[in-house]
């Protein structure tokens, strides 16, 4: 027999020990964990997706291309990723600039489609931090970064390139990039219904558009007549994956237009060029692929199809 208070005295001991126990129990747990865990560089992050999905290989468009945009030759002068011709002094002119003006009216004239690259993607226009989706791409080129500095914003930029195209309503402009904002198909939208003489490509933003693949394919219907293939292709492209000449570039264009694959890398590389994301087709039908692959642009160029 024991009394009251020995069996307080036992239970205890019997709870200190075992509190002692899982605290032991606790560090050790934590001391392996410290001990297992690893710092990996960013850089020489590869993970392999565990999904099975239907993969299509698409050697060859279902019908002919022209490539609106490509870089065949390029400048021996750069200066915060511009190329500049010679004597040109890199000082920053104003798109909307009047000096501009008869060149634009010009081009109207005689039926000469205008391309014009304004801009860059959104994430060039903030702080290259953790926070910025584009950081390896920005830290592996930072002359890419247009934050701070004396560069205008990008609203400053697609406001001034409105300005020019509603100035000019008789020139035809085909705005590259998805109309430089690829992350904002509302936006381009807008656009594209306030200016009838604004069409866009797809050059080097299928990244863009693939990760969103239920608004681009409505974006797609919507302005079927008014979108242009483009790869924005470089022969000296081998550092920009999502750029290189090769046909592995071209098929996963292919790819994206005329299946419903899903998560799929959108450049032939390792690692993804632009950010850390995959890409899903939206099988566009054959009428409107005619239209995006050569028709909208045999219009543009005026050659007979």
């Amino acid at each position: 027999m024991i009394n009251r208070r020995q069996w307080f005295y036992r239970v205890g001991l019997i709870a200190s020990a075992a509190a002692q126990s899982g605290s032991a129990s606790l560090a050790a747990a934590e001391g392996v964990a410290k001990t297992e865990r690893k710092p990996l560089d960013l850089s020489e992050y590869e993970p392999k997706s565990m999904l099975h999905v239907r993969e299509s290989h698409v050697e060859r468009a279902r019908f002919a291309v022209i490539d609106f945009h490509t870089h065949i030759s390029f400048s021996a002068k750069s200066a915060k990723g511009v190329e500049l011709a010679p004597d040109t002094s890199g000082t920053l002119v104003k798109i909307d600039d009047p000096r501009f003006d008869p060149m634009w009216d010009t081009c109207g004239e005689l039926h000469i489609p205008v391309a014009i690259h304004v801009s860059d993607p959104v994430a060039f226009f903030t702080p290259t931090d953790r926070f910025n989706e584009r950081y390896e791409e920005l830290n592996n080129h930072p002359d890419w970064s247009f934050y701070g500095g004396d560069f205008p914003s990008n609203a400053e930029l697609l406001e001034a390139r409105n300005r020019v195209i509603a100035g000019h309503p008789k020139t035809q402009f085909v705005v590259l990039h998805v109309g430089n904002y690829s992350e904002n198909l509302e936006n381009v939208s807008m656009n594209l219904d306030r200016f009838p003489n604004m069409s866009v490509d797809i050059a080097a933003r299928i990244g863009e558009l693939g990760r969103q693949p239920r608004t681009a394919a409505k974006f797609f219907d919507k302005y079927q007549d008014r979108i242009l293939f483009a790869t924005d292709a470089t022969p000296h492209g081998d550092e920009f994956p999502q750029q290189v000449f090769n046909d592995k570039l071209y098929e996963i264009y292919y790819r994206f237009l005329e299946t419903d694959d899903e998560y799929f890398d959108y450049a032939p590389a390792k690692i993804p060029p632009q950010g850390r994301w995959r890409i899903y087709g939206i099988n566009l039908p054959e009428p409107i692929l005619r239209k995006v692959y050569y028709e909208n642009a045999a219009r543009h160029l005026r050659i007979a199809t």
